[in-house]
């Protein structure tokens, strides 16, 4: 039987703490920041572990301070708050859709925001701050569509799937179509910018990410025991006095933003969302959407995945978005086979 503690705070409040979550949470925590060291200290001109630490306790020579400081934190940073920000969102939805399928890049939140990102590189040819406007917009829009489409006296878990996959469909239409219509330098830029990745991100990408996981986290770990409950079944969430409906419309609106601010980012980096919150529930062993242990898990296997795409191909560096396109395509197979042997699908 899990072990499970209440504990009250001096205010008169109370919550749940799992020992084995807590545990599973730490460690992840562990393993991106190791992971994080370590590419720091990655690169044409490497940096051992201990130096990196001393650096960034600032102990480090000029020339370290400088690769550290100026051109490699920025990258892991943006690195660890978008898998974070991934796998929050993809825990979300697969929460208000009870479906381990129900990722935002599975249901169009992300194909919306590369819509929007390819219309302002094609159609405007704007700039890196324009494109990331142009991601975010695409990626509200699509969500309030989604939305009204999935509606039918409230949000349904199967509906928003099917509703989002097919909404998925006709914007990666559209990303092809506009393809077509670029030219050959906006064409190559477009490309390059949906394949998913952290070269070049600096402190810009940096304090904006940041800003918004500031803004929404205390929204989403406040709904997280309406979020739970939800996972019930609308029914028992009524009986239980949960409001079904403005708990959902927050959560979807919390987890577009960040599926949309972390594409911004980084471009459209596949599968984490949909794999980081189901790994990271198999490791809690534990009912419900699991935030924080899903936050760590996307982080993680973000930075593991830029590791890997960075040195595993000897000279040739590929982007994080290829890697973990593939490793996230096998996970879908074995996912799918899975739920198809349960009688789900």
């Amino acid at each position: 039987m899990k072990a499970v503690k209440a504990i009250h705070t001096p205010g008169g409040l109370s919550f749940r703490a799992e020992p084995r979550s807590a545990v599973v949470v730490l460690l992840l925590a562990a393993v991106a920041l190791a992971a994080g060291v370590v590419l720091i200290g990655s690169g044409d001109f490497p940096i051992a572990p201990a130096d990196v630490i001393a650096t960034l306790l600032g102990n480090g020579t000029p020339a370290q301070e400088f690769i550290v400081q100026d051109l490699r934190l920025p990258r892991v940073l943006v690195g660890l708050l978008v898998g974070a920000s991934l796998a929050l969102s993809g825990a979300i939805f697969q929460s208000v859709s009870r479906n381990p399928l129900g990722s935002p890049d599975v249901i169009g939140f992300g194909q919306g925001a590369t819509v929007g990102a390819l219309s302002v590189i094609v159609l405007f040819h704007g700039e890196a701050f324009a494109v990331a406007g142009g991601a975010v917009v695409g990626g509200l829009v699509t969500g309030v569509g989604v939305y009204v489409l999935a509606w039918k006296r409230g949000v349904h878990g199967y509906r928003l799937v099917l509703v989002g996959i097919g909404v998925a469909a006709m914007l990666t239409a559209g990303n092809n179509y506009l393809l077509t219509k670029a030219s050959l330098v906006d064409a190559a830029r477009a490309t390059l910018w949906m394949t998913g990745s952290l070269d070049g991100r600096d402190w810009e990408q940096v304090w904006p990410l940041l800003g918004m996981l500031v803004l929404v986290l205390p929204l989403v770990f406040a709904h997280a025991r309406p979020l739970r409950i939800l996972e019930m079944g609308d029914d028992a969430a009524y009986a239980l006095g949960a409001p079904v409906e403005r708990t959902r419309l927050v959560l979807m609106g919390s987890g577009v933003l960040l599926i949309a601010v972390a594409t911004a980012a980084a471009g459209p980096i596949s599968f984490v969302a949909l794999s980081a919150p189901q790994l990271a529930r198999r490791l809690t062993r534990s009912p419900g959407p699991n935030l924080a242990a899903a936050a760590a898990m996307g982080a993680a296997l973000l930075l593991l995945a830029d590791w890997v795409a960075s040195n595993a191909f000897g000279e040739r560096q590929l982007p994080v978005g290829v890697v973990t396109g593939v490793l996230g395509g096998c996970y879908l197979l074995w996912l799918l086979v899975t739920e198809r042997k349960a009688g789900r699908i």
